[in-house]
């Protein structure tokens, strides 16, 4: 019959004691000087070495090799003492050691009083090992108390207890309290590596941790759970599957399956995986402990980078890696929400009727943080925002003009009209409308007297009111005869935009986390390797910091990626058959693979109001457009035709302040010119000579925004591929677009 590994590796001298060197320490120091006490107590938790030190201490005093002459903190081993006291020796008459729990009262107490006048049968000191001291009632200790205070000098006590305070005052004010502590992991794992290797038992990665954790820090515990491992391990040894099984834990695969879910806004995988912790028998609340652990691992990496490495020593490279990858995903503040409503499920499932219920509710509010409006939702959802992600849950930004469509504005005479009359009022409150980010005015301007007819026999044009040229920066502009139709946002009918091939993406985003999404994302850091070789710019491209693995049907897999311009970028390098490629030979599985923005691929945000069908103006191609990849754009519309429509979608520039008249500076009593009247004879506006249709293409071109330019790559890179086109042509092939025509506006008129 096999002898438990807590006995037969029971330590016999003090360095062989793990983890207890601030009292192995001092206690041999004590003993290598001389100056031994007549009492000790030792406290700490159960396991952690307290009576084992006391029969170490106990064998050291008696040792016949320690003398006062030479005094010794080992024992030697060979004399009688050393070996009735050892590891499996039979005990000396000399070296007591009593249960406090069973005797504990004041007749113990007593008998112990008598027992300790004699002197010892053999050897130097008659010692005494009173385990679970806390025990002892008080009278006990009061009839304990004279002899403790004042013993003979061959009597020594040793106090072992759990509970310290119990002790009552007078008898610990007596001794030398050492307080053990429990065997933190990065010294207990070293040490159960060395017992397996005297065993010959092959240990898998992860075992280690887990028993470590089963065992809480009590080294006899810890003993107990591995000897259990061993004596139910094949001939494998001890593997992770069937140690998580067996100690009831989570596999570091369902976490890491959660996670992602979480980070992708896969709510159909995340739910999987609640079904598979129900079906497998595990017990949510043990569950949620274990997210939660692997919550606080991903926030020390997130807070500590690289340096995570040393606050994490007992994860494996290969996992610390994978949770690298997550904690940059999440995001330091979506990680810390998660914890608190981790660590809030975990104190409400404690006695909870239904624990699957509370499992589901939490998944729900991981994945959905725009319905929690507190500060951490809020930070989330920030936090989403400044790493180039779109917030879960929350809308994608309205256009200004993808209101419901509302009849066009009604045709305007050439007759002189009131600067408040509704015609013009209408233009400018649409105009005001289209700039993003104007505020209605605080007060209300007063009327503005009717303008004077002009002069030089030119015919008045209307001029909307001040009120409304602050509101909005829109220049006054002929008005058309009645008889020309009302202007709408379209293109112009002489360079009709052709028909435009469906989009890739559909408008509405498909079902996510398909049957084998959580597969390819375990294995997902194969795939990288295998495309690292095959092509190094699309290894970069697809980088976990880039791309995520949005979803995988049947025949499609589909990347999601944080910008527009690296879901461009992949589409048209030739990537998407890399990738394709090294799945095909690291999975062996066929598959389409497809770059997709990441608002398209969660499912969280709701389509934009311009792609709803219905009757509403087309959206212009302003600043609040989207990539022409999202699908609420055809495809194949030209950067040409788009620059020709945008003309007089896009808002006109604030009027120029007109000149001062020379009239006015002749005549102080002289009415004031309208702002909107004709200042040069060929009734522009400006006296420029420039049209309306020039002005606002260059102020639409001025309110784009500037393309970041991309670094210029390394002409001798292998990887770049060249179509060895320029000017329009290239970017005709890198829209996807064809040139209709061109016209040019004759400068002569």
């Amino acid at each position: 019959m096999s002898q438990a590994l807590y006995r037969r590796y029971r330590p016999e001298n003090f360095a062989e004691v793990i983890g207890q060197d601030h009292v192995t320490a001092p206690l041999r120091q004590a003993l290598r000087s001389g100056q031994v006490n007549h009492a000790y107590l030792f406290s700490g938790p159960r396991g952690c070495g307290k009576t084992t030190s006391a029969r170490i201490l106990a064998r050291i005093l008696n040792c016949a090799q320690n003398t006062e002459a030479s005094p010794t903190d080992t024992p030697c081993g060979v004399c009688p003492s050393c070996v009735e006291l050892a590891r499996g020796g039979p005990g000396s008459l000399d070296v007591v050691e009593i249960d406090a729990a069973s005797h504990g009262g004041v007749d113990d107490a007593r008998e112990l009083r008598e027992r300790a006048t004699f002197a010892p049968a053999r050897d130097r000191y008659k010692i005494f090992i009173l385990d679970e001291a806390h025990m002892v009632s008080p009278q006990g200790f009061n009839a304990l108390l004279k002899i403790v205070e004042e013993p003979p000098p061959h009597i020594k006590f040793i106090f072992a207890t759990t509970e310290p305070d119990k002790v009552i005052g007078t008898i610990r004010s007596r001794t030398h309290h050492y307080p053990f502590r429990l065997v933190p992991p990065d010294v207990l794992v070293p040490y159960l590596g060395q017992l397996c290797a005297s065993e010959k038992v092959p240990v898998g990665s992860g075992v280690l941790p887990l028993v470590v954790r089963a065992g809480g820090g009590s080294v006899r515990d810890t003993l107990s759970v591995l000897d259990q491992l061993i004596a139910g391990a094949g001939e494998g040894g001890l593997e992770y599957e069937g140690a998580a099984a067996l100690l009831g834990y989570t596999q570091a695969s369902l976490l890491d399956d959660l996670v992602e879910a979480i980070a992708a806004r896969d709510g159909a995988s995340a739910f999987r995986v609640v079904d598979r912790v129900i079906s497998t028998g595990h017990e949510p609340r043990r569950f949620v402990e274990d997210l939660l652990e692997r919550l606080r691992d991903l926030i020390v990496i997130a807070a500590s980078g690289d340096a995570a490495d040393a606050a994490l020593r007992d994860v494996p490279a290969d996992q610390m890696q994978s949770m690298r990858a997550q904690a940059s995903h999440l995001g330091a503040a979506e990680l810390s929400r998660s914890a608190d409503l981790s660590n809030a499920a975990l104190t409400e499932m404690s006695g909870a009727t239904s624990p699957r219920l509370h499992l589901e509710l939490l998944m729900a509010r991981l994945l959905l943080p725009a319905v929690d409006d507190d500060r951490a939702g809020v930070g989330a959802r920030l936090d989403r925002l400044e790493r180039g992600l779109p917030a879960a849950g929350a809308s994608a930004p309205a256009r200004p003009d993808a209101a419901p469509a509302v009849a066009a504005p009604a045709p305007v005479p050439a007759a002189p009209v009131p600067a408040a009359t509704a015609p013009v009022a209408v233009p400018a409150e649409r105009s005001r409308e289209e700039v993003p980010g104007a505020e209605e005015p605080a007060v209300a301007t007063p009327p503005v007297p009717e303008p004077a007819p002009a002069r030089g026999g030119q015919p008045a044009v209307s001029t909307p009111a001040p009120a409304a040229a602050t509101q909005a920066p829109a220049a006054s502009t002929p008005v058309a005869p009645a008889s020309a139709p009302a202007a709408t946002t379209s293109a112009p009918a002489a360079a009709p935009a052709p028909a435009a091939p469906a989009p890739a993406a559909a408008a509405e985003p498909p079902a996510s986390g398909g049957p084998d999404t959580e597969m390819l994302r375990r294995r997902w850091p194969e795939v990288l390797d295998t495309i690292k070789g095959l092509r190094r710019v699309t290894w970069a491209l697809v980088d976990p910091r880039n791309a995520q693995v949005a979803e995988l049907d049947a025949t499609t897999l589909r990347l999601s990626f944080d910008t527009a311009a690296l879901a461009t970028t992949f589409r048209n390098g030739g990537h998407p058959d890399v990738v394709a490629r090294a799945v095909r030979e690291t999975l062996g599985f066929d598959v389409r693979v497809e770059g997709v923005l990441t608002e398209q691929s969660g499912g969280a945000a709701p389509a934009r109001p311009g792609a709803q069908p219905g009757p509403q103006q087309p959206a212009s191609d302003g600043g609040w457009g989207t990539p022409a990849s999202s699908g609420n754009r055809a495809a194949g519309q030209s950067a040409i035709d788009r620059a020709a429509a945008s003309w007089d979608e896009e808002p006109p520039p604030p009027p120029e302040p007109p000149a001062e008249d020379p009239a006015l500076a002749e005549d102080p009593w002289a009415t004031p010119r309208p702002a909107g009247e004709a200042q040069n004879p060929n009734g522009d506006a400006r006296g420029d000579g420039s049209s309306a249709r020039e002005r606002g293409a260059a102020a639409a071109a001025a309110a784009r925004p500037a393309a970041i330019e991309d670094d210029d790559p390394s002409p001798d890179d292998p990887d770049i591929t060249s179509s060895n086109l320029v000017g329009a042509p290239l970017v005709a092939q890198m829209l996807g677009g064809t040139v209709i025509d061109e016209e040019l506006d004759d400068p002569r008129g």
